[in-house]
């Protein structure tokens, strides 16, 4: 049963403005998560491993990138109003565009998953980065699989199109 939350999620494929967006919602006051695929491989990193060997176990990589999430939404209230850079459903996109067999821990947390809204941001120009390995096709087909996914699972999801980054701070702030 999904208990009723605070929780706005920001979403969308790689490189369309999340964490840009989260940061301006930050410093405008508002309680925020971090995006946990950036922060696991930066855990990863720092015993010496590359990017491509963090990633080379996509099961590993993705059951790790859930722990984090579950760990995180665990920790809120949800009496708090916070903004999520991804959530729980992001996993179950990724998991889908990996192929990988949707595991008893990730339909746990789905059941469990619950959010007020769900802000997905249509993608940006690719910027590549040490984190950020997809090219424009897997860019494209995150960005459907994560639409699909959220509209699935019955939650509210408002589009945002490409706007300056305080412009889609503004709409979303709008439409809560």
């Amino acid at each position: 049963m999904r208990a009723n939350t605070q929780w706005y999620v920001v979403t969308g494929g790689p490189s369309s403005g999340k964490t840009t967006t989260v940061n301006i919602l930050k410093e405008r006051g508002y309680k925020t998560t971090i995006e946990h695929a950036r922060h696991y491989i930066d855990t990863k990193r720092v015993t010496g491993k590359t990017t491509d060997e963090i990633r080379a176990n996509q099961v590993a990589f993705q059951q790790g990138v859930l722990d984090m999430q579950i760990r995180e939404e665990k920790a809120l209230s949800r009496d708090e109003v916070v903004f999520l850079d991804r959530a729980v459903p992001d996993a179950l996109a990724y998991y889908r565009f990996q192929s990988l067999p949707e595991d008893e821990k990730l339909q746990n947390a789905l059941r469990s998953a619950s959010y007020k809204k769900v802000f997905i941001l249509d993608p940006l120009p690719l910027a590549p980065d040490y984190a950020r390995t997809e090219d424009e096709t897997a860019q494209k087909r995150l960005h459907e699989l994560l639409t699909e996914v959220y509209e699935s699972l019955g939650f509210p999801v408002v589009h945002v199109s490409v706007l300056p980054p305080k412009e889609r701070v503004d709409f979303i702030l709008k439409n809560l």
